[in-house]
């Protein structure tokens, strides 16, 4: 279903909690929700649209992805840039890693790992950023 993005700073700025299987539906809203935005958003994370659990949803070389309780592993290669946000209206300056290591879970609780760079490590940083309650 697609979910509306909350500007609500209160639940915007919590610790997201852990997601678990059960919480399959949360990914296919966002799926969802990031299929429609389709021409002004790469990247979702579950507060955005009202859901407190550690669930991201990004798009990397066009296919869609669906992490749950992301966490980044190690990273290299810091570097300024600006960043805005569907959340808020502002951009805001940050610094992100050019490489990272990922660990998550998927929907069956299946964990992986992988090595992302570029564009696709800035998003997935991003949305991370969100499950920390951090708005950016």
């Amino acid at each position: 279903m697609i979910k509306s993005i909350t500007k609500d700073e209160h639940l915007l700025n919590k610790q997201a909690e852990a997601a678990v299987a059960e919480d399959a539906w949360i990914a296919d809203d966002l799926l969802d929700t990031l299929k429609s935005l389709k021409d002004s958003c790469v990247g979702l994370a579950a507060n955005m649209i009202g859901e407190n659990k550690a669930i991201i949803v990004f798009v990397s070389n066009g296919f869609y992805v669906e992490m749950f309780n992301p966490e980044i592993e190690d990273r290299t290669g810091s570097y300024e840039t600006e960043e805005g946000c569907l959340s808020h209206d502002d951009t805001h300056k940050v610094t992100r890693y050019q490489k990272i290591k990922v660990r998550w879970q998927d929907r069956n609780m299946v964990k992986h790992s992988k090595k992302y760079t570029g564009w696709t490590a800035q998003i997935i940083q991003h949305e991370i950023d969100h499950l920390k309650g951090i708005l950016v």
